[in-house]
Formats: C-alpha cells, structure tokens, sequence
C-alpha cells in the first residue's frame, strides 16, 4: 500500500473507475488472467481466489471451520466474506447469481 497519497479523493476515484472500465473490455477468462497476472502479485491473486473460493462454499452452506478445511482461508476472513455476501455491495451476490444462470442456461441450451 502507498504511505503517502498523491493523489485527490476526486482522482482516486476515477482511477478505480478507469480500472474497473479496463475490467470491463476483457472478453474471456484467458484475457482475464492475463490481465489480473500483470496487475496482481501472486499473494494478491492468491487471496482474491481464496475469498471466492469461500464465497462458494458459504452459498453451498457449509460451516465455517469445514470451510477453513477444505481451504486454508483463516476463520476470521470467511466470517469477513460471509458479512460481505450478506450485507456488503452486492458484488458477490452479482457475480455468483451469473454464474449460476450461465450453467443453467448452458444445461438447458439457452
């Protein structure tokens, strides 16, 4: 993390917008993980991909510390995550539904 801020509230954010529009042009998990390989270190990636793997597993209903078994993820950041999934900004909620209305459409043919 940066120790000074160089830059405005205003700029920050649209920095982070700039970001997310960046997100946004990529068109398949291939260029995706291209992407996020070249801005992520590796602990980054890996603890972004671990938050998601805690994602699933709550959705499936499983208990915290079978969770912490079946990942490693400490049982303070599947509570984190959980609080998230439940009253955070939606964001796993949105990715999560999409992807499972795109492998029902995919089993049905649509």
């Amino acid at each position: 993390m940066k120790t000074q801020k160089r830059q405005s509230p205003r700029q920050e954010a649209k920095t982070e917008r700039n970001l997310y529009q960046a997100v946004l042009t990529l068109k398949s998990v291939d260029e995706c993980r291209a992407f996020f390989r070249d801005l992520c270190t590796p602990a980054e990636l890996q603890a972004m991909s671990d938050r998601w793997a805690v994602v699933e597993c709550l959705e499936r209903g499983l208990p915290y510390r079978e969770i912490h078994k079946l990942t490693g993820v400490s049982v303070t950041t599947i509570t984190r995550v959980a609080r998230y999934l439940g009253s955070g900004n939606g964001g796993y909620d949105i990715a999560s539904r999409r992807i499972a209305s795109n492998k029902t459409s995919s089993l049905t043919g649509r």
